[in-house]
């Protein structure tokens, strides 16, 4: 382990831990550079400060670039893999260097069960937050196009009358769920429950009764709710949302080439994308290393 004090008006100890056996020394070398040239008055906000100091570049960019965790186990682990710990004074969260997209879609759970279940809540996770993005955007497409719709899945068309637009009822339910989601994280405990239960009736029985939202609407926002619970990364989940509401809107206006154009935005974003460490984002998927691949997929 390594300390270093940064900060010139308040010091703040950051605390670099590795295995000197394991870990990649060039990769080493290059963050500690960046500790001591880091200028700043205080890391206020801790691992968070330290991370907008290390990776400056990334604000119109919102794929988070550090995993945190606080599980002293999961912090162990990476050690082992020879990854970095960094920790930062008066903060319970350490910070993992590097950091990819599979690395933060992964959890440690997933160690506490045998190889085939493990492998199948990693496969699970990865496979519903890419659901999670191509589902409404499809919808509304379908919804667009009736005619492509095959015949097995026209049971999916909209059955009742449309009040509101498809795309309007889709953005409008996204602010609403990040709005339920603000307030129960400010609603005293004794009131979370009712607060809950009154939300689910407002959203969900009487909202389509009322004629604003269809039944297929809701239906697949709640999906895409509930999975941005799947993984922990609130900051992965809300880059994966930015870029669907994207892609929806350029749907509503464009069509298909609409829909084309939010993917390409999306995967141009994810190869311009790089780790501190100077690799692709989604690594090794891009660049492609078949072996890494199932290493990431496949519990071992």
């Amino acid at each position: 382990m390594e300390m270093f004090s940064i900060g010139d008006s308040s010091k703040t100890d950051v605390v670099v831990a590795y295995m000197d056996s394991r870990v990649n020394k060039a990769f080493l070398k290059k963050v500690k550079e960046i500790l001591n040239k880091i200028q700043v008055d205080a890391l206020i906000m801790s691992q968070e400060s330290l991370a907008e100091a290390i990776c400056p570049s990334h604000k119109l960019n919102p794929f988070p670039k550090f995993k945190y965790t606080e599980r002293p186990d999961t912090a162990a682990a990476q050690i082992l893999e020879g990854n970095m710990i960094i920790l930062v004074d008066n903060s319970p969260f350490s910070m993992v260097l590097p950091t990819y997209a599979f690395s933060i879609l992964e959890e440690a759970d997933d160690y506490y069960f045998p190889p085939v279940t493990g492998t199948y809540l990693r496969m699970a996770r990865t496979l519903i937050i890419a659901v999670s993005f191509f589902l409404t955007p499809t919808f509304l497409l379908f919804t667009m196009y009736p005619q492509w719709i095959p015949d097995s899945l026209l049971f999916i068309r909209i059955k009742e009358t449309v009040n509101v637009p498809v795309v309007v009822q889709f953005l409008l339910l996204e602010v609403v769920i990040d709005g339920l989601r603000l307030a129960a994280v400010n609603t005293p405990n004794m009131l979370s429950t009712p607060f809950s239960v009154l939300a689910a009736l407002v959203l969900g029985e009487f909202s389509v009764n009322s004629g604003w939202f269809n039944s297929e609407v809701m239906l697949y926002m709640v999906f895409v709710a509930i999975a941005n619970y799947t993984q922990q990364s609130y900051e992965f989940a809300y880059a994966i949302k930015f870029f669907r509401i994207i892609t929806l809107i350029l749907t509503s206006f464009f069509g298909i080439w609409g829909y084309v154009a939010g993917i390409l935005i999306l995967l141009f974003t994810i190869a311009k994308t790089k780790t501190i460490d100077g690799n692709g984002y989604f690594y090794p998927l891009i660049p492609f290393d078949m072996k890494k691949i199932c290493e990431r997929l496949v519990r071992k």
